[in-house]
């Protein structure tokens, strides 16, 4: 992440708040992208009355934040470099 944000800090002139607040939206919306990824139910657990049938056992939310921070360093990389040609 900090390498992604120094990128766009000093390569494409963007301030460091910028970069900061551009790079937690992407984060965010990525998230969103990555949490279904192996998140059924395979049906051998047991099921405590009051709990939902979709929600996984194990959401593996250590690996899903992994995957999370590599999409996004790529889509932030790909969204700083489109901003000169844009002329933003």
């Amino acid at each position: 992440m900090l390498p992604v944000m120094a990128l766009a800090v000093w390569g494409f002139r963007l301030s460091g708040f910028g970069a900061g607040a551009l790079y937690f939206v992407v984060w965010w919306i990525a998230l969103f992208g990555v949490l279904p990824f192996r998140a059924a139910p395979d049906g051998t657990e047991v099921v405590v009355p009051g709990q939902d049938l979709g929600a996984p056992h194990k959401p593996q939310m250590r690996r899903k934040a992994v995957w999370t921070t590599l999409v996004s360093d790529v889509v932030f990389v790909v969204a700083v470099a489109a901003f000169p040609l844009a002329g933003l």
